[in-house]
């Protein structure tokens, strides 16, 4: 069966049970393992996480929630309720050690487990990502870039990638042992790509292209509409434009 993916209660339950093990493997218990942790808990993981970085890149040692909270811009009992899904952290009269709960995310969030990426479309954008330095600072490895232009397939981009022809992708995604596809390609070609990547057997998919695609159960999707973000930032300026103008 096909599902629309975003954040659907299967994808919960592997995001849960990725968690469960990284958590055990590292020798701390997950509480509540037989509820969900929402998507917006583990979104608020990776601000944490940056935040942290920042912190350690200042040469900060400990902060507390209530500091966490204030350079966020969130609720310190949030930020409490969202690590105690996960374990025990923070030390009474202390705070938290920010170089231990920065491993301890990265863990959580499987950012130690050296995942393999491909981009799918060598274009403007599939280019631009490609030299997106966050990806190999969050602990993502770029093994291969692909598309289907005569004139784009076998040159190098700008971050040292060959773009390979797609019909290459099942064979790289097997030998290296691939992890996730990013796909940049125009929205008509999108659920073509994001089948071959699904056949060639890569389990999770983050999408670029404009609308909609379908994925199996099993393949975890999220979704990036740059175009849709947007309009949402539109209409938010359109509805305040509209209630200024009624008060003048």
């Amino acid at each position: 069966m096909l599902s629309l993916a975003h954040g659907s209660a299967a994808e919960t339950d592997r995001s849960r049970a990725a968690v469960e093990s990284a958590c055990h493997r590292d020798g701390f218990v997950v509480r509540s393992v037989n509820e969900h942790v929402s998507g917006s808990t583990t979104s608020r993981l990776s601000v944490y996480l940056r935040c942290l970085d920042a912190l350690a890149e200042a040469g900060v040692h400990t902060v507390s929630s209530r500091a966490l909270a204030e350079r966020l811009h969130l609720n310190a009992a949030l930020i409490r309720k969202d690590l105690a899904w996960f374990g025990e952290f923070g030390v009474r009269g202390v705070g938290y050690f920010v170089g231990d709960l920065r491993r301890n995310l990265r863990r959580i969030l499987g950012l130690d487990l050296g995942l393999k990426l491909v981009i799918l479309g060598a274009g403007n954008l599939g280019c631009a990502l490609a030299d997106y330095p966050g990806f190999r600072q969050g602990g993502f490895d770029i093994v291969a870039m692909f598309d289907v232009a005569p004139e784009k397939v076998g040159r190098l981009v700008k971050g040292g990638l060959l773009v390979r022809h797609v019909r290459e992708l099942a064979e790289v995604v097997r030998e290296a042992r691939v992890d996730i596809a990013v796909v940049a390609v125009p929205a008509a070609a999108a659920q073509e790509v994001v089948r071959a990547a699904v056949e060639a057997g890569i389990c999770a998919v983050l999408n670029f292209a404009p609308g909609t695609v379908r994925v199996p159960d099993g393949v975890a999707l999220r979704q990036v509409d740059l175009g849709m973000a947007l309009e949402t930032l539109s209409f938010t300026l359109a509805q305040a434009a509209r209630v200024a103008g009624q008060s003048d």
